[in-house]
């Protein structure tokens, strides 16, 4: 399974990347982008399973991706998961709008991370 993060904050990247490492008994490929247009980039040119992405970021934002990303849709089932600290209920009706089942407010629990992560693999 391959997991793309996209955040423009390298702690909240490295904090995924180690929950990811967590996950022992599912053999994932964790690939990051640092800004929406790098992320957008990436699952163009990567194909993953589940995005997480956030919304408030340089040179594009999550909604943003999300928006061309209704416009061209992935020709694989890919899951998008916001991961934001913009916990707004306009933010999420946003997001339900451009397609997002999941939405994650921050700071969130690891173990809820670990628990969706899980869950979406079986999906995949």
């Amino acid at each position: 399974m391959k997991i793309l993060i996209v955040d423009d904050e390298p702690i909240i990247r490295e904090l995924i990347l180690q929950i990811i490492d967590e996950i022992e008994d599912i053999d994932i490929q964790a690939i990051e982008a640092c800004d929406g247009e790098e992320g957008l980039e990436l699952i163009k040119k990567e194909k993953p399973d589940i995005v997480l992405l956030d919304i408030m970021m340089p040179k594009m934002s999550g909604f943003e991706i999300c928006r061309v990303l209704q416009k061209q849709p992935p020709s694989w089932n890919m899951k998008i998961v916001m991961l934001t600290a913009k916990g707004q209920e306009v933010d999420k009706q946003t997001a339900k709008e451009l397609g997002v089942k999941w939405y994650v407010t921050k700071p969130f629990r690891i173990d809820d991370i670990i628990k969706l992560l899980r869950e979406l693999a079986e999906e995949v």
